[in-house]
């Protein structure tokens, strides 16, 4: 059994939470087309509405795709920038149907899975992560470096909020 005290519970918050909002880019972006900073709770259902890019008609491909075109216009995404915008935005679809996908399986096998299976699908949705993560910095950083002081402020503030959000919630759950 692994000791736990206060110390230990505040650093595993903390790296959840790291961990979290580091792979929550793709959500960062789709936590709300108003506030970037507040969010609702993650279910599988706002996972899949995050993910589908299936089709048009589709309620989730919408919302994906609502999500990027805000983030477009709060970074005033120019047209010098339109390769690596575009190239940033396929990595945030692949990586919400990613998830999506697990979420969609953990969910139909939810009643017949194991403790050892429930821990397992854990264990791909981490995996899920940092892959998705593993796309999505490269494709970011291009952005990134091709923004003005401007936009990479806006960029900034955007990416410090959430992670400041995201942090206030870990450790008022944590207490």
């Amino acid at each position: 059994m692994i000791p736990s005290n206060r110390s230990t519970a505040r650093a595993s918050t903390a790296a959840a939470t790291l961990l979290g909002a580091i792979f929550l880019a793709t959500p960062l972006f789709a936590a709300s087309s108003d506030n970037m900073v507040t969010t609702k709770p993650r279910t599988t259902a706002s996972h899949q509405e995050l993910a589908s890019t299936g089709s048009p008609e589709s309620p989730a491909a919408g919302n994906v795709e609502t999500h990027i075109r805000d983030l477009h216009k709060k970074l005033q995404i120019t047209d010098a920038q339109k390769t690596q915008w575009d190239a940033l935005a396929q990595v945030m679809r692949d990586n919400a149907q990613k998830m999506a996908d697990l979420e969609k399986r953990r969910a139909a096998d939810a009643k017949s899975m194991t403790a050892v299976d429930v821990v397992k699908s854990y264990s791909e949705v981490i995996d899920a992560h940092e892959d998705g993560m593993k796309k999505f910095v490269p494709a970011f950083e291009d952005l990134y470096n091709s923004m003005s002081d401007s936009q990479k402020k806006i960029a900034d503030s955007l990416f410090r909020s959430r992670a400041r959000t995201e942090a206030r919630k870990e450790v008022s759950k944590a207490s």
